[in-house]
């Protein structure tokens, strides 16, 4: 491709002129006389063998006519010979000249050929025009780099290029159906400007990274069918200021140029950050950029079917000016996909690939809580690698359950070779963390235990809840703190002597614990009160991080809560473990023995567990008891106690139940008998049928192995690390 351009440019016809001009003007200035060495010519004149002479001045040259032919190392020069010699020869060469008996000699002195000298006043200005036209033409065909700084990088998608559409994207319905909507906006305008609707000028994407973000924009331009330019939002920024404001004009005029268009900015974060924050006040370049991206935005006619979707994964940096109505109408939360969603995307990755009889990717979908549908891809790729590298023909269960292993915690280390008393103590320690899990009363199963060494840790034990969770409950975090420090307990009970496996174990714990104290409210001596305002990220556009907010008492508070909440998991575990000791041996000697047990497996050795008693109601203030009315039951909850009850051939009173709601006996929703009731949890509140709540901002996901990457955004599963700090 590169050769190509070379031929077709003006530098190949500009060296075969030089190299045709350098042979042709020594042939066309050479005459037919032969030249004969200084000595020599000097003989023939004293000899007075030379008829006529000719001193060239300019070239210090002599041209002698002889009167005979001359002869040299039995070759016949002619006639025609000629001579040079020194500007310190010139009076030998005069004398030798007077002095012999020519028929006559001319001078010729230095004379300026008119042709000669316009050719060199021309010749560089032509040069000059030759590469102002070689870099203009470079400009006009649009693929050069010089001068090319001030035009738009967006790259144009057309209909000629591989197409991507939302057949080929899954997990992300409610985001499918808005941009549904846009392509109808751009096909069928007149329908909703007939209603006195506006077309949306710009669509923000946002959410966590791998959720398909990009995927999304790339469909739209597939279903849309018209002009896509398509530019990353690092692009517009340059060390040049105005450069980046001239590429968006550039770009805004090229889509209204070929309007209906579609512009899609990827990672928007990187020109669109919060103007004047951050460290030095801001960035020139970057804030002229936005400012000219705002204008342009909110310069549309409102006949110009141009819309902009841009992607981004920090909304919270973005400058509000761009948020605002008018600019990005709709904002389209991206998020990791649910069990169906994944399920979904598994289905379409897996088009193409050959899979083994009985594959169950709704299995996988439910082992694989958090994953987003890159991590999903991610999946199968690594299982098809794995197969091909066993040269195998299908892709099964061992293949997929191994990549799901290898993406959240890394290749195996088949090499790294341990002391049976680390093997020892990382099978307890692991089977501390099971033992805990499972005899708890709110967390969630155990699937897996191995230990066998995976990226840094020397083993992993994960625990993935039956469903997918959005909120979570202060017994459930309880839990997590009490299995956290199920392995430190383990190490202290079994052999009196904890390592440092426990590190990143302790670490999560405590961030939990201060979370569940500072900022869920689930702390009954600081009470329902958000503590500090959190630290900035100056680079990433947010302002300095300020200092705490509160006074060294409460700061002293804070810290005998965590310490408080820290012990009394502590306390848990160890009377866990203390009750189910046998447990405890068998499964670290099954660990010992086969390296990695399986849910069955696990569930069998588990089966005779002495669970701890359920915790005591916690109230938030002896002042405010704790009502002992259950909630109502739900419409599904109802639905289902009459089915039961008509199965009992007690269809009639579950019937009655149903319609009486809260005026039915004792005063309570749809009266059944106590024992046909869902078991209440005297902890829950309506909070936790808030999907918007927070499940512990940067805990570890569910199902992700014990010091694994630390995904941010689930309810966090097993934390545990085992000798990771151990050098």
């Amino acid at each position: 491709m590169k050769a190509k351009k070379v031929f077709k440019g003006p530098i190949i016809w500009i060296v075969l002129a030089a190299v045709f001009l350098m042979l042709i003007i020594p042939a066309l200035t050479q005459g037919s006389s032969a030249r004969v060495d200084t000595n020599v010519g000097l003989v023939l004149l004293e000899e007075d063998r030379a008829a006529q002479a000719k001193i060239q001045d300019g070239e210090q040259r002599v041209d002698l006519t002889l009167r005979e032919p001359y002869s040299q190392d039995g070759r016949d020069l002619g006639t025609d010979v000629y001579f040079y010699y020194s500007t310190a020869r010139a009076d030998n060469v005069v004398e030798a000249i007077d002095a012999s008996g020519l028929d006559g000699f001319t001078d010729e002195p230095v004379q300026n050929n008119w042709l000669l000298s316009m050719l060199g006043f021309i010749i560089p200005f032509l040069l000059i025009g030759l590469v102002f036209w070689f870099l203009m033409s470079r400009m006009q065909g649009g693929g050069g780099k010089v001068m090319q700084f001030g035009k738009s990088k967006a790259k144009l998608i057309t209909k000629d290029m591989p197409q991507v559409t939302f057949v080929d994207v899954a997990g992300a319905e409610e985001a499918v159906e808005e941009l549904h909507e846009i392509k109808e906006f751009l096909a069928e305008p007149a329908k909703f400007q007939a209603v006195g609707a506006k077309i949306p000028k710009g669509v923000l994407l946002y959410g966590p990274p791998g959720t398909g973000k990009t995927l999304l924009a790339k469909a739209v331009a597939g279903e849309a069918g018209v002009p896509f330019y398509s530019i990353s939002g690092s692009d517009f920024v340059e060390m040049f200021v105005g450069v980046g404001a001239s590429r968006v004009r550039d770009l805004f005029e090229q889509a209204k140029n070929n309007s209906p268009a579609i512009i899609f900015v990827d990672e928007i974060d990187a020109v669109g950050r919060h103007r004047g924050a951050g460290v030095g006040g801001g960035n020139d370049e970057r804030e002229q950029t936005l400012n000219q991206l705002l204008v342009e935005m909110d310069g549309f006619d409102a006949t110009t079917n141009v819309i902009l979707i841009a992607a981004t994964n920090r909304p919270d940096v973005l400058d509000p000016a761009l948020l605002r109505p008018g600019r990005f109408d709709r904002q389209i939360p991206v998020e990791a996909p649910d069990l169906e969603g994944r399920h979904q995307i598994l289905s379409v990755h897996a088009q193409g690939k050959p899979m083994a009889p009985g594959v169950d990717l709704r299995g996988l979908a439910k082992r694989t809580p958090g994953f987003t549908g890159a991590d999903l891809a991610n999946v199968l790729n690594e299982a098809a690698l794995l197969t091909a590298r066993s040269n195998a023909q299908l892709i099964d269960d061992r293949a997929l359950d191994e990549a799901v292993d290898r993406v959240m915690a890394g290749p195996q280390k088949r090499s790294r070779l341990m002391k049976e008393h680390e093997r020892k103590v990382t099978a307890y320690h692991e089977g501390g963390h099971a033992l805990v899990a499972a005899g708890l009363r709110n967390s969630a199963p155990v699937t897996k235990i191995t230990i066998l060494p995976r990226g840094r840790a020397l083993g992993y034990t994960m625990v993935v809840p039956e469903d997918d969770k959005y909120s979570i409950t202060r017994n459930e975090l309880l839990d997590q703190l009490a299995y956290a420090m199920g392995g430190r307990v383990a190490e202290e009970i079994i052999f009196h002597d904890p390592s440092t496996g426990a590190s990143n174990d302790i670490s999560k714990a405590t961030d939990t614990a201060k979370k569940m104290v500072t900022e869920y409210g689930m702390s009954e001596r600081i009470g329902a009160v958000k503590l500090g305002t959190g630290s900035g990220e100056p680079f990433m556009g947010r302002d300095m991080s300020s200092g705490r907010e509160y006074s060294e008492q409460v700061a002293g508070l804070v810290d005998a809560e965590v310490r408080q909440l820290l012990d009394q998991a502590h306390d848990e575990a160890y009377w866990i473990i203390n009750e189910n000791r046998e447990i405890l041996d068998r499964l670290a000697y099954e660990l010992l023995a086969k390296e990695t047990l399986n849910q069955a497996q696990i569930a069998e050795i588990f089966s005779e567990i002495r669970q701890r008693e359920p915790r005591t109601v916690w109230l938030s203030s002896e002042d405010r008891p704790v009502s002992d009315q259950p909630p109502i039951l739900s419409p599904a909850e109802r639905r289902a106690v009459a089915e039961k009850a008509g199965s009992n051939g007690q269809g009639g009173d579950a019937g009655r139940a149903g319609s009486e709601g809260r005026d039915g006996h004792d005063g309570r929703a749809g009266h059944t008998d106590p024992a046909q009731e869902p078991p209440v949890d005297p902890e829950s509140s309506s909070d936790s049928l808030n999907p918007t709540v927070d499940p512990t901002p940067g805990s570890q996901l569910p199902g992700e192995p014990d010091g694994g990457t630390g995904r941010p955004g689930g309810p966090s599963g097993p934390t545990d690390l085992p000798h990771a700090d151990q050098t």
